[in-house]
């Protein structure tokens, strides 16, 4: 599998740790003016895993979500239209090397601005950072850690 800069929204990006409740994380995707499908008909995967642990001080969940949105800053507050979700997971399964893999809806049309939510319940964060990345091919998948070449 080939990992497109342009198709990344998180490297080893730091989720919020002010509190609970939603928050944008990492880069957002124009998509241009013009309400596309990303797939052109093929399925598309997003990718999501966790590089550093997430801890709290509570028992925190995170869930995480693909939105599209008309503004570039995608509202945070639930109102961008949500895609895909992971559902809440909690702190202790979001361990360094922990994965999960969402077949995204094929033909689905997004709005011109596309993101990664993080919805932080119950308590909030003290660290953790995640990848995050849209692929046509999840299957020959496989996460490393970075290397220094």
């Amino acid at each position: 599998m080939i990992l497109d800069e342009r198709s990344e929204f998180c490297d080893a990006t730091a989720l919020d740790t002010a509190g609970t409740g939603r928050d944008l994380v990492g880069d957002v995707m124009d998509l241009g003016p013009t309400a596309r499908d990303m797939g052109a008909g093929q399925p598309m995967y997003l990718v999501l895993s966790v590089d550093t642990s997430v801890t709290s001080g509570g028992s925190a969940t995170v869930e995480f979500e693909l939105c599209s949105d008309a503004q570039a800053a995608i509202a945070a507050d639930g109102t961008a239209t949500i895609h895909a979700s992971t559902g809440a997971i909690a702190k202790a399964t979001l361990v360094a090397g922990y994965e999960t893999i969402i077949a995204l809806p094929v033909g689905n049309t997004y709005e011109r601005f596309l993101g990664i939510v993080a919805n932080v319940g119950a308590a909030a964060l003290t660290a953790g950072k995640i990848n995050a990345f849209l692929t046509m091919d999840h299957k020959a998948h496989r996460s490393y850690p970075d290397a220094t070449n």
